[in-house]
């Protein structure tokens, strides 16, 4: 049994590691200020210290005496990076470094298994992306997630510290909130489509992206902090396989049982118009084949708004 620390660890993505870990037996401690996670995601077992992962007191405080880190808190929101630039970045670079550095200071040498984005990739020349693409972010949000990356060299390189970074795609599963301004196409489109309401697609809905489950994620998270490498590796969490807006409206429609109302608006400026990874470094050095068809994936979510799963 180890202990582990789950910054973010309230929130969609963290909620479900914690889950994961608590059913292995492992000891989770959460840190996060709860600005978008919530105390309803937390499983029974987990420690909560509520504080933010930019103060240097609170993340020595929930690091001491654990055996790794997942760092998965973030402001993970394009539009917020306009309007609130420096304050995104101070949660998203800044707390990343402050991470790293109460490690360095701790001299504890654990761990770190963090979130980074295929944002960092921008508007890929080449697609599938592979994970040898030229980082060239087109959002605050991608900048911030490739400067994690970049600190994360300098933590393993300079300080002995071992990293992982993963680039998710477009993440989705339940506890994935709606109304939230961080909130995914897939979560809108269910809980809208499941109660009869219309949803609007942007331009002519052929635009693609690569939608992973979120316990696909939990797998990749899992298996890299198993890896402890010398380096600091990133990896692709993805499925390699596209699916555009228009046709995951169709099936959302066709599991939910609803009639499909579909506004047309008219194309998003800069909306990166095809996102798709290549999984193959991923499958082979963390074993993430096998992973939750989309159709699957989507039932589950659809189930859960409706009271019917957990």
């Amino acid at each position: 049994m180890s202990s582990y620390l789950v910054t973010g660890g309230a929130g969609f993505i963290g909620s479900h590691l914690c889950e994961a870990l608590l059913a292995r037996g492992d000891t989770v401690r959460v840190l996060d200020d709860l600005s978008t996670g919530h105390h309803r995601n937390l499983p029974a077992g987990t420690t909560l210290i509520e504080g933010n992962v930019a103060d240097p007191a609170a993340v020595g405080q929930a690091m001491d005496g654990v055996d790794g880190c997942f760092h998965l808190a973030a402001i993970a929101s394009v539009e917020k990076g306009i309007t609130d630039w420096l304050g995104t970045h101070h949660a998203n670079s800044t707390g990343t470094i402050t991470v790293f550095d109460a490690i360095r200071r701790q001299g504890s040498r654990i761990p770190v298994v963090y979130a980074s984005s295929a944002a960092v990739y921008g508007d890929a020349a080449t697609v599938p992306i592979a994970e040898t693409e030229p980082c060239k972010p087109l959002s605050a949000y991608g900048a911030d997630k490739y400067s994690c990356e970049l600190h994360a060299r300098v933590a393993s390189q300079v300080h002995g510290i071992p990293t992982v970074g993963l680039r998710f795609f477009n993440v989705y599963g339940p506890r994935q909130d709606p109304n939230s301004p961080y909130s995914g196409v897939i979560s809108i489109f269910c809980e809208r489509i499941a109660a009869g309401a219309s949803v609007k697609i942007f331009g002519d809905g052929q635009q693609t992206r690569d939608f992973i489950y979120v316990a696909d994620v939990v797998r990749a998270l899992l298996a890299s902090m198993a890896l402890r490498p010398a380096g600091s590796p990133v990896f692709n969490i993805c499925t390699g396989l596209p699916t555009s807006v228009e046709a995951l409206a169709h099936l959302i429609a066709e599991l939910a049982g609803k009639n499909l109302d579909v506004q047309t608006q008219p194309p998003r400026a800069g909306e990166i118009r095809h996102s798709l990874g290549v999984p193959t470094l991923a499958d082979t050095v963390l074993g993430l084949s096998g992973r939750v068809p989309l159709r699957t994936g989507l039932g589950k979510v659809l189930e859960w708004m409706t009271g019917s799963a957990g």
